[in-house]
């Protein structure tokens, strides 16, 4: 598994992430993102309104580079965050269509990210102090 269990589990308790994707012109584009984990894939899969009309769609068909990240703040007194941090590769992957109402315009696009790099921190520890804490950074 690509993923610990700790992860996955913040992953599926988290209602939003950013990507950061390349525009044709090498400028970096970060966008707000719905998510799921994908389990049996071991992937990220964004899907939203028009995806295929995007421009981080778009983006990815020229470079596939991206970093995906999810994160939240515990406490601020003391300040504590939680933070995944995903860099990979992405692709335009296409999913069976969901039944929405009328005029829904979710279209069956996603963009599907493969981890190549995951950086946790803080998510499995909330008992060190903030400043005691230490990156798990994997390559995969």
């Amino acid at each position: 598994m690509i993923f610990k269990p700790h992860e996955i589990a913040f992953l599926r308790d988290a209602d939003l992430g950013r990507l950061a994707t390349i525009q044709p012109d090498g400028t970096p584009q970060n966008s707000p993102v719905g998510f799921t984990f994908n389990e049996q894939l071991g992937t990220i899969d964004i899907a939203g309104y028009r995806m295929s009309h995007s421009q981080k769609f778009r983006n990815i068909a020229g470079n596939q580079k991206v970093a995906f990240v999810v994160d939240d703040i515990t406490s601020r007194d003391p300040w504590r965050v939680r933070c995944l941090e995903i860099r990979g590769t992405a692709e335009q992957a296409r999913v069976p269509a969901a039944r929405g109402g009328a005029g829904d315009e979710l279209d069956t696009a996603i963009i599907r990210v493969t981890p190549h790099k995951i950086i946790s921190f803080g998510i499995d520890d909330q008992e060190s102090e903030p400043h005691q804490l230490i990156p798990d950074v994997r390559t995969m």
